[in-house]
């Protein structure tokens, strides 16, 4: 496969992992939290999507049920987080836990073919674009579209709110802004996403499977990590963008790897060697004197009260 057709497959899938990896930034990086329940809404929704479409479903409305299905994944997060005082890393691991049985029940198999099915990339490919192509034409619209409903809602005061729960939640709280509901809402908004990306990428492959889950949480950080190391103390429009140029790049990383005739049995241990890597790229660019400011490694631009009032 030369570098042409790699790069057009990693940008396809790049597309649609951007959408797990904008969902694990909003909790990881605007919130300050390690949600681990995206391991389990991923498959959630493509296990949603999946059912739905082979039941005679339209792909859009199986697609949008499938982040509403996240949106409750998250919601279940947040509500052992906050009202029942669990511990952020302990709830996304009791909730992915149960989602595995929840998923298996939505889907009754573990796993459902989609061949022969149509899927929202069916619509495209019918004006006789290549799958490739259909795929990224697709993929590139809903990033698209959520990353400017995301700036559009961050800019609200609700929006606000939320950003700033993550930078100061004391602060925010003696302000009268009410945290809880607040992480609530960015987890509900996080695993839709995450979802999303699952219903997307079932489609894509042509089947849902339900331990896709698996690892997911590392995927979405390697982008974060890769977008951060690209552009960093930057508007989170900007942020938002570099991230998807993360998850392409980290898909063109991992196809290259994979055309040097890696065997299927070390191929989970080649994707650990390109993760290491990605999620070394900080300590690197340190190495090289080209260090990120102390504020934005921990916590991004999100952390400076004076750009949630420019922005």
């Amino acid at each position: 496969m030369n570098i042409l057709s790699l790069l057009l497959s990693a940008t396809s899938q790049g597309l649609l992992w951007s959408l797990l990896a904008i969902g694990v930034y909003l909790t990881f990086r605007i919130l300050d939290i390690a949600d681990l329940t995206a391991e389990g809404s991923f498959p959630l929704g493509g296990g949603i999507a999946a059912i739905m479409i082979v039941n005679g479903t339209h792909p859009v409305l199986a697609t949008i049920a499938a982040f509403f299905g996240g949106m409750l994944a998250g919601l279940v997060t947040g509500i052992l987080n906050t009202k029942f005082r669990v511990p952020a890393l302990l709830a996304g691991i009791i909730t992915m836990t149960g989602l595995y049985s929840i998923t298996s029940r939505v889907m009754g198999a573990p796993n459902i073919a989609l061949l022969g099915e149509d899927t929202v990339f069916t619509p495209i490919q019918n004006m006789g674009l290549l799958k490739n192509n259909a795929v990224i034409a697709v993929g590139a619209l809903i990033a698209a579209l959520v990353i400017i409903l995301l700036v559009l809602f961050f800019r609200t005061e609700i929006g606000l709110a939320i950003r700033a729960t993550g930078d100061n939640p004391d602060m925010s709280e003696a302000n009268g802004i009410k945290t809880e509901n607040m992480k609530l809402l960015g987890y509900m908004i996080s695993n839709g996403c995450i979802a999303l990306s699952g219903a997307l990428l079932a489609q894509n492959n042509g089947f849902a499977d339900l331990n896709s889950g698996v690892g997911t949480i590392v995927i979405g950080l390697a982008s974060i990590i890769i977008a951060e190391v690209l552009l960093h103390n930057r508007p989170i429009a900007t942020r938002l963008i570099t991230i998807v140029a993360g998850a392409i790049i980290y898909r063109f990383i991992l196809a290259l790897v994979f055309e040097m005739n890696v065997q299927p049995t070390d191929s989970k241990l080649a994707s650990a060697i390109v993760l290491v890597v990605c999620l070394s790229l900080p300590q690197i660019r340190q190495k090289l004197g080209l260090n990120i400011p102390k504020k934005d490694r921990k916590k991004g631009v999100e952390n400076n009260a004076t750009s949630l009032k420019n922005q």
